[in-house]
């Protein structure tokens, strides 16, 4: 049997709804109608967005509404979340949007969650009004998510009872690997920006798989960071806005996402280069040419096993950003 490439696997998006400086939040849902539209087109599994609060760059907080907003535009490709931190939310406030999202656009709603709160202190107070909740209500929480789909609550959703709508686990620890694992869900881990513990997650989570009525094998999805362009020059400045952004977030700075610069060496400290040079010698950021992308991603799935990779590519330029995820699909059979 031949091994398997990452041409044999399904390839995914990953949108952060970016807010681009000297823009607005309502151009950034216009670029992601855009940018799904054409991924459509170019023939990607899945459109995920993140739930992220109190982030100028970011745009998707009312994740579910932008799902539906996403899925109208489109017409096969799976919308989900990628994903909704369920601390933040009642289980059944959960249930009932994606139930209605599920009955809205049948057999193309994914339902990612996350344990982390996706934003500061402060505004994990003003969601919950508490900050009484503990990780450890988290399984809790997804077993009451699990219950309103299965119609098994004293309380009933309306819709989603009865609804079969794949539920996934996102993680960037073992914690949630093994959840998964034992839950009998796929498992999408933070590659992208956890590097370091993913093949121990992947490891983790496959030894101990429980097969469950939803799923009956494992399957695991890595993330990737991807900046792709027709010569490795445009590439390596193209990446410089998620560059940028990673330096704002370690500074804590939040900003909107910036345009690519052209001289980062006269931009940045050496303690801030250094920085960069640790992200781009990550395997799960690749930045360049068809072919070098081709090559990374061969390597990955060597390493990984994954069944499927979702892509994260922060380009500030729409075009830029669109091309980038068309130079990927040329790489797919």
């Amino acid at each position: 049997m031949s091994a398997k490439t990452f041409n044999h696997i399904p390839l995914s998006v990953l949108d952060l709804a970016p807010v681009l400086e000297g823009s607005t939040p309502e151009q950034s849902f216009k670029n992601s109608v855009n940018l799904a539209q054409s991924t459509e087109k170019f023939g990607f599994n899945r459109y995920w967005l993140a739930e992220h609060h109190n982030m100028p760059g970011i745009a998707s907080s009312a994740t579910s509404v932008l799902i539906g907003h996403i899925a109208g535009a489109t017409s096969e490709m799976r919308i989900g979340s990628g994903g909704v931190m369920l601390p933040n939310h009642a289980s059944l406030v959960i249930a009932e949007q994606f139930g209605t999202l599920e009955t809205l656009y049948p057999d193309r709603i994914d339902l990612g969650l996350g344990r982390a709160p996706g934003t500061d202190q402060a505004t994990s107070y003003a969601l919950r009004r508490t900050l009484n909740q503990r990780v450890e209500d988290y399984p809790m929480q997804v077993e009451e998510l699990e219950n309103y789909f299965a119609g098994t609550a004293a309380v009933h959703s309306v819709p989603g009872e009865g609804l079969r709508i794949p539920i996934w686990l996102l993680g960037s620890s073992g914690f949630s690997a093994r959840m998964s694992a034992q839950k009998g869900m796929p498992f999408s881990f933070a590659s992208h920006f956890a590097p370091d513990n993913t093949v121990a997650a992947l490891n983790l989570y496959r030894e101990h798989f429980a097969p469950s009525d939803m799923q009956s094998k494992p399957y695991a999805m890595i993330g990737v960071n991807i900046i792709a362009a027709d010569t490795e020059e445009e590439a390596k400045y193209l990446a410089t806005t998620q560059q940028e952004q990673t330096l704002n977030i370690r500074r804590g700075q939040p900003m909107k996402l910036q345009p690519p610069i052209e001289n980062p060496d006269e931009a940045w400290s050496e303690m801030e280069k250094a920085v960069i040079e640790q992200s781009n010698n990550s395997p799960y950021t690749l930045i360049g040419t068809k072919a070098m992308i081709k090559e990374g991603l061969e390597t990955l799935l060597e390493e990984t096993k994954a069944d499927e990779m979702i892509i994260n590519s922060q380009i500030y330029d729409i075009n830029a950003r669109i091309r980038s995820y068309e130079i990927v699909s040329e790489l797919m059979e």
